[in-house]
């Protein structure tokens, strides 16, 4: 049973040492890249989501969805995903190629959104420093099946590193970068700015460099995808070697700076939780 004032996961899981780090925030934008792959995805994105006219509005939506549901208590998480269900009920996404039409909230798309957005975290947690062992890396995967289910999934959802391989292994036929997908990573490379916040602050190429940095850490397969993108040699590296500084830099900062407010309401809900109910957390 999971205790509702400390959420679905609590402090001694692995989520919270993910999502609480400072390479959260690169995994997501990969995971944005990852996702635009799938063309019936990506199609459902560019129908429905509204990124065109405010992509920083969906970032945030994003990012505080999985706050909530990281960090909140487990009725703030129900009620969020709830909201979420409620929504895709509503929605479809049209096959480019077969013109067949899907809900968004088909099953093969939730999976393909869950698990990029699982291999994407972990992997940027990895590559940015934080210490994981192969034996937390498969505890994440198996956490993350609660993520699965707030959005309705209860079947063929991975459990392990292994599994989450093998799932992308199975379903990279698939992916292509279609036009949707390459509009949107201009607009991820160069969102809409104030003209004062573009030409007399570092706003525009830092956020430039932390989306380049993000495809850097996307694996090779999904970089060749995006055909009319240069694909160079040692990116890996240097985006590795950028996040590593990026991190280390964050890191630095007092926690009352770069802790977000759901990370903040929740350590403070922990500090009242007696010891033998932190321990009671399921793995």
């Amino acid at each position: 049973m999971v205790i509702s004032d400390l959420g679905l996961y609590g402090p001694e899981s692995v989520t919270w040492r993910i999502h609480a780090d400072p390479s959260f925030a690169i995994g997501g934008l990969r995971a944005l890249l990852l996702q635009a792959l799938h063309p019936v995805a990506m199609a459902g994105v560019s129908a429905n989501s509204g990124f065109r006219a405010d992509p920083w509005g969906r970032l945030q939506r994003t990012t505080e969805y999985v706050a909530v549901t990281t960090f909140g208590t487990a009725a703030e998480a129900e009620e969020a995903a709830g909201k979420v269900r409620r929504v895709h009920r509503r929605l479809t996404a049209l096959d480019p190629d077969s013109g067949r039409v899907y809900p968004v909230d088909d099953p093969a798309l939730l999976l393909w959104v869950h698990c990029c957005e699982v291999d994407s975290f972990l992997y940027a947690a990895r590559r940015g420093g934080l210490r994981l062992s192969d034996a937390d890396a498969d505890r994440y995967v198996a956490e993350q099946v609660r993520q699965a289910r707030l959005v309705g999934l209860t079947d063929e959802v991975p459990r392990t590193a292994a599994e989450l391989s093998a799932y992308f292994a199975e379903v990279k036929p698939l992916l292509r970068a279609t036009g949707p997908a390459y509009e949107g990573l201009r607009l991820l490379s160069v969102p809409p700015m104030r003209w004062w916040v573009r030409w007399a602050t570092p706003a525009a190429p830092s956020w430039g460099a932390l989306v380049a940095m993000s495809f850097g850490l996307l694996p090779g397969w999904a970089k060749r995808l995006y055909t009319h993108l240069p694909v160079l040699p040692g990116s890996e590296l240097t985006a590795t070697a950028s996040l590593r500084a990026l991190r280390t830099a964050v890191l630095a900062l007092p926690a009352s700076v770069r802790e977000g407010p759901h990370l903040k309401a929740a350590r403070a809900r922990v500090a009242g939780v007696p010891v033998r109910r932190l321990e009671s957390l399921p793995a």
